[in-house]
């Protein structure tokens, strides 16, 4: 059996897709977790084959889950299931090491033989995102990214200088920065322009 912690925080989404991986056969869907955190501390306590996560969810994103697991050096293999087909996800998604990136709309035999895959060594990423991934530059550095995605969700200068251990000039500079290399002319724009983009 393929032992599964499934983050999702959409319950009725993450009911179906358990119930979907148990009727397949196979999967064993140990844990299930609504938010990133939840999901983090099933993964540790639990050691699952796969992780098995949606991209946004609370306090944690996927991503965040993804790089976690590769820095703990965990065996557990991740595999990003979203509604998200943004290149941008994808290509971080590799970078941190993500065994698989499927969409949600994919039929359920496509996402079993998918798991399968990612279970066995091997890696399972949607073609027509992959083609897309590598057509796309990503100009926002990992601070940046930081910087833009708390001010684009409100949180003011000096509290995000604080969060960050940074001085609150240099989270200007950040976010100067990274209005100008997206084209934007303030930092809601900004923010709008990378999420669109798969960039934060």
């Amino acid at each position: 059996m393929i032992r599964i912690v499934l983050a999702e925080d959409q319950a009725m989404v993450r009911g179906a897709l358990a119930a979907l991986l148990r009727i397949e056969g196979g999967f064993d869907v140990i844990a299930e977790a609504g938010d990133g955190e939840a999901a983090w501390k099933a993964v540790q306590a639990q050691t699952p084959d796969l992780l098995v996560t949606d991209i946004e969810m609370p306090w944690l994103t996927g991503l965040e889950l993804a790089q976690r697991v590769r820095d703990a050096n965990l065996p557990t293999r991740v595999v990003i299931l979203t509604t998200f087909a943004r290149a941008g996800y994808l290509r971080r998604a590799l970078d941190i090491g993500v065994r698989g990136y499927l969409l949600k709309d994919a039929p359920s035999e496509q996402l079993a033989a998918a798991l399968r895959q990612v279970h066995a060594g091997g890696r399972a990423i949607d073609p027509q995102l992959a083609v897309a991934a590598w057509s796309e530059d990503d100009p926002l550095t990992e601070r940046e990214r930081q910087v833009l995605r708390l001010a684009g969700e409100g949180v003011k200068s000096a509290e995000i200088a604080e969060r960050l251990n940074l001085s609150q000039g240099t989270v200007r500079n950040y976010l100067s920065e990274a209005i100008g290399k997206l084209g934007a002319a303030n930092r809601i724009e900004a923010y709008r322009t990378a999420r669109a983009k798969g960039l934060l």
